[in-house]
């Protein structure tokens, strides 16, 4: 089946869905109150050296401070042997004849003080309570390469295998570079001409030298560059000869794109379409249903089994269960069988829900060796198209894999959703039993300072009609050992956890 990218652009939002074979596998969206950061560049003052985590807190005129490590300023070239690849993911790329030697790292303080200015790049989008990570290597993607202004040093991404194609890439960039900079050749530049190379090298060169003139005139801390928009950038970095056309719904988004496809990428050009039905266009392509699906807890399985996704602050960790797939065989039959659909479903929603960080997957227990053997090699396998660098742990004796996907922006989940203010974030409330007691508790705190003879008690309607039921005998206790009438009063609008004690 076709690959399509689905724009949907309203004035407030713009959402991008990669649709693979007729399915989603990812998606992206920019809303216009919090536009993305990723890849802009600021002139920033630093406000704080930290020795003991040879890091800095860096002022460049965001929310938070940004974080700044030691090995983002010290120019050390195993720094750029990861370079940035489609959709600001990274990619390690290969540099020949280089045997990757780390450099010692100078001590923060001596490379950095308070109230220094400096040129940085957002790295990381703000995740969580954390402000941004930034680098002081700045590289400025465009469509074949990426360009690194303060270093001397050419790569491969390691995605193109073909040595000869490698060599002969490799011979272009160092033959055509400026002297003295650097460039890492992208995947999609696998069997492009020096034409091609050349003049996304010389729109390159021509922004640094822009960005330059800038940074001369701005203060700290202020934007000095910002990347290309959501649309633009998800076009430059993922539309391939692999993705057969574009759909837009809006118009001027229409025809910024087939400016910047005419500029860039002549051969795209016909292979866009303005969608114009009344019919929503993401409706239209049934992607509504999969992205709230996206944003459940639980994803079932063809088979009956399912998977629990929990993300937490420090990790995700997800849950395999047979559910209603009780088999055909033996036991060990119906968990490889759940365990190797489960891993299909995981990298899946992992790439479409961007899960990132260190993700602990908990597989159904599996007696033989050679069972947990295939169940590994199925991830590995299903991982090898997530364009995001992952790293594999064996499966433990427990059934457990231990694995890390990078993460470069907020989660789905993290952007699209915010903590319940019913149950505070935790996922779940106290039980109106519990309350009922803790009700009795306070009751017994107050009624020792209260001088007359009525209470009144003011409860969510669910916990009233079990203090009237199932807890009745609780009050009339309280009541006969203070000698006091307790009136409980139902108030619709009350939290579960709420309750008032008065007196009347």
């Amino acid at each position: 089946m076709a690959n399509e990218l689905v724009i949907n652009t309203t004035s407030h939002e713009t959402r991008i869905a990669l649709i693979e074979n007729g399915t989603i596998a990812e998606l992206y969206i920019e809303r216009s109150k919090v536009k993305g950061i990723v890849g802009n560049i600021y002139k920033g003052r630093v406000i704080r050296v930290l020795p003991g985590m040879q890091a800095a807190f860096v002022d460049i005129g965001l929310e938070k401070a940004a974080f700044l490590y030691v090995a983002d300023v010290f120019d050390a070239m195993e720094e750029f042997e990861s370079m940035m690849d489609g959709n600001g993911k990274k990619e390690e790329p290969v540099a020949e004849g280089e045997e990757g030697v780390p450099h010692p790292l100078h001590p923060i303080e001596e490379l950095l003080q308070e109230g220094q200015e400096l040129l940085v790049q957002i790295s990381k989008e703000p995740i969580g309570t954390k402000g941004a990570r930034i680098t002081a290597h700045i590289s400025l993607p465009g469509r074949h390469l990426v360009y690194m202004p303060t270093v001397d040093h050419v790569g491969i991404s390691r995605r193109i295998e073909d040595e000869e194609e490698r060599e002969r890439l490799k011979e272009v960039v160092e033959r055509i570079k400026p002297a003295g900079s650097g460039f890492i050749v992208r995947t999609v530049s696998e069997g492009k001409s020096e034409e091609d190379l050349a003049a996304d090298m010389r729109y390159l060169t021509k922004l640094w030298e822009e960005v330059l003139k800038r940074n001369e005139k701005a203060s700290a801390p202020s934007l000095i560059h910002s990347d290309l928009d959501v649309t633009q950038k998800v076009v430059r970095d993922i539309v391939t000869e692999a993705v057969d056309r574009i759909v837009v719904d809006s118009k001027p988004e229409y025809d910024k794109i087939i400016q910047f496809i005419t500029t860039f990428m002549p051969k795209m050009k016909y292979s866009i379409e303005l969608y114009d039905d009344d019919e929503p266009i993401f409706d239209h392509y049934g992607l509504e249903v999969e992205i709230s699906r996206a944003l459940g807890r639980k994803v079932w399985l063809k088979s009956g089994g399912y998977i629990i996704i929990e993300q937490t602050e420090a990790l995700t960790a997800i849950d395999v269960n047979t559910g209603r797939y009780v088999g055909k065989h033996n036991l060990e039959d119906t968990i490889l069988k759940t365990n190797l659909e489960a891993v299909k479903e995981i990298a899946y929603q992992l790439r479409l829900r961007n899960i990132g960080g260190i993700i602990i997957i908990d597989f159904i227990d599996m007696e033989k060796e050679v069972n947990r053997e295939k169940v590994f090699n199925a991830l590995e396998e299903a991982l090898k198209s997530d364009k995001s660098k992952t790293n594999i742990l064996k499966i433990s004796e427990l059934g457990l894999v231990e694995m890390t996907r990078k993460r470069v922006r907020e989660s789905m989940g993290r952007m699209m959703c915010e903590p319940c203010p019913y149950c505070e974030g935790r996922g779940y409330v106290k039980s109106k039993t519990t309350i009922c007691h803790e009700i009795f508790r306070e009751l017994s705190r107050e009624m020792l300072d209260i001088r007359g003879t009525k209470v009144m008690l003011t409860v969510q309607p669910q916990v009233a009609d079990l203090l009237y039921d199932e807890e009745r005998r609780g009050l009339e206790e309280l009541e006969k050992r203070f000698h006091k009438r307790i009136t409980v009063r139902a108030k619709p609008g009350f939290h579960q956890e709420q309750f008032e004690i008065a007196i009347s």
